[in-house]
């Protein structure tokens, strides 16, 4: 069993692909619990085997890319209703516990979704913004280019995934919420 108070990483590919995180992050003690293809509606499902047993000093969640790709006629507040539902069923086993969600990102594959995306991520950010230790990462601003479209460099060729260019974007922004 790992460590307790480590900082545990769920939600979907983006993260379970970042193999080396623990590299981007050298002074902190990563546990990446995220799985492939992962939607808000599986991390509340299996709730119990990816969060409660590790005892987490702290949480950061990517998904909700997956939920509009699952069912694209899912409304931005849907979405948000199932991160809400999350944070509250982590919050009852851990109420102290800092919660990190980093924003679903702008992928080229995905454009005809980016609108929802936006509108999910400003309404989950809405609701971050009174609880207590809690962060919101902007890492979908930071993947644009400068006309508002993705930058395609940062993804690999399936234009859905993240290559070292994109991680490489995310790590400042994650890191200014890790706690020590």
């Amino acid at each position: 069993m790992p460590e307790k108070n480590q900082i545990l990483f769920i939600g979907s590919s983006s993260f379970t692909l970042w193999k080396d995180v623990q590299d981007y992050f050298p002074r902190y003690s990563i546990l990446n619990r995220a799985f492939g293809g992962a939607t808000l509606n599986n991390l509340i499902y299996y709730v119990k085997d990816i969060v409660y047993p590790y005892q987490p000093g702290q949480i950061v969640i990517y998904c909700g890319e997956n939920d509009f790709a699952e069912n694209d006629s899912l409304y931005p507040s849907q979405v948000a209703k199932r991160f809400e539902l999350l944070f509250i069923i982590v919050r009852k086993k851990y109420p102290k516990i800092p919660i990190v969600y980093v924003s679903m990102k702008p992928s080229p594959a995905r454009i005809k979704l980016m609108p929802k995306f936006k509108v999910a991520n400003i309404m989950i950010r809405a609701f971050l913004r009174d609880k207590h230790n809690t962060a919101y990462v902007d890492v979908y601003h930071a993947m644009l280019n400068k006309d508002g479209s993705p930058n395609e460099s940062i993804f690999l060729n399936d234009k859905l995934h993240m290559n070292k260019k994109g991680y490489a974007i995310w790590q400042p922004l994650i890191l200014q919420k890790l706690k020590k």
